[in-house]
């Protein structure tokens, strides 16, 4: 009860987080606090509940991939001027290159105050990488390297994209390819860092535990694709696969008109119950995680509840109605986290926070094996 206790401290902590901007440069706390608040209120609760002994790998990670994350969403700036950005970048966290990243009119151009700071202070966040134990930051260096290959993909297969110009990913391979390499390999980044930090002895099916790690990144991923498809749409770029489309007998460019909805239902109820099986891959992961790591447990239940309640959302409104995105408001993220902390140490409540998914989800992930 005392570490739950704690928890809850860490939760009203991080929920009533005041972000300040600092003076010039910014401590290792700095980074992992101030800044990583102003980017993400989500991940930030998430790393506020981990045992400090894996927050500064974590917490690195996510903000290096915000800040390749952001030089890639810069779309004022030309496709080969951000790719060039980027293999910089990526060529600095691999060790490869020295000098400082040049990527100043790349802060200039974001709208964003967060991530303009983001982008001014990714030396700061590359002094703390440089300084990170040798086993650390292999597994840092191996998840960066491999979004950033999924980001310069983008690069490359939306360099024409527009509103005018919808460009689609071609496959369901290709969606499980972006899914796995973005999202996938941050699963596999996670199990190894509190594997070797907090359970080192722990006796699990280590290749079943990985497994279930990259499915619960790809899932996730696909949650916020199937959720962000208005707003992708209007940036020129459908990761719902052509073939897909095509079967049900739309172009990328119908889905524009919430009218065809309609036809568009039992394909995206189709991906809609592949990314329903893999967060329940990941629920299945956080429960073989061992009983007393309270926090990392419950580090991976809220997102997974957070897209779960997602998922329900999407089947019961309209995916291409740009007028009502679906949200999970701030309001329930409070009542799912207490929920969970409070039903914790009642292991058959807990277990049913997330609900076994039914026949059907079995039917459409046998019909989609490229996603498993």
């Amino acid at each position: 009860m005392l570490l739950l206790e704690a928890t809850r401290l860490d939760f009203a902590a991080a929920l009533n987080h005041s972000v300040r901007v600092s003076e010039p440069a910014f401590s290792e706390r700095e980074l992992l606090t101030t800044l990583l608040a102003q980017v993400s209120r989500s991940f930030y609760l998430t790393l506020r509940v981990l045992p400090a002994r894996v927050r500064t790998p974590i917490g690195l990670a996510y903000l290096l991939a915000r800040t390749t994350d952001t030089i890639a969403d810069t779309e004022i700036v030309p496709p080969a001027q951000r790719a060039r950005a980027l293999a910089a970048l990526r060529d600095r966290i691999l060790g490869q290159r020295a000098g400082p990243v040049e990527i100043g009119e790349l802060a200039r151009h974001q709208g964003l105050s967060a991530e303009r700071l983001l982008l001014e202070r990714v030396e700061d966040s590359l002094a703390v990488l440089d300084k990170m134990p040798a086993h650390d930051l292999q597994h840092l260096r191996k998840v960066l390297t491999t979004i950033t290959a999924g980001q310069e993909l983008d690069l490359r297969r939306f360099a024409s994209a527009s509103a005018k110009n919808i460009v689609a990913l071609a496959s369901d391979a290709a969606l499980d390819e972006y899914t796995h390499l973005v999202a996938g390999c941050v699963g596999e980044f996670w199990t190894r860092i509190c594997r070797a930090h907090l359970f080192p002895n722990a006796r699990l099916d280590e290749a079943r535990l990985l497994t279930d790690a990259v499915r619960f990144g790809k899932g996730l991923q696909l949650v916020n694709i199937l959720r962000d498809l208005p707003a992708d749409l209007r940036r020129g770029r459908c990761y719902l696969p052509e073939g897909g489309l095509s079967a049900a007998g739309l172009k990328p460019a119908d889905l524009f008109d919430p009218a065809n909805e309609k036809k568009l239902r039992p394909f995206y109820n189709r991906l809609l119950a592949i990314a329903e099986s893999h967060l329940a891959a990941g629920w299945a992961y956080t429960n073989a995680l061992p009983w007393r790591c309270a926090r990392v447990r419950l580090a991976c239940a809220w997102p997974t509840l957070i897209g779960v309640r997602t998922l329900a959302r999407l089947r019961a409104g309209n995916p291409l109605d740009p007028r009502r995105p679906v949200k999970i408001s701030r309001a329930e993220v409070r009542r799912l986290i207490a929920t969970s902390v409070l039903v914790y140490p009642l292991p058959g409540l807990w277990r049913r926070l997330v609900p076994t998914p039914g026949a059907e989800v079995g039917k459409a992930v046998a019909s989609s094996g490229e996603f498993i």
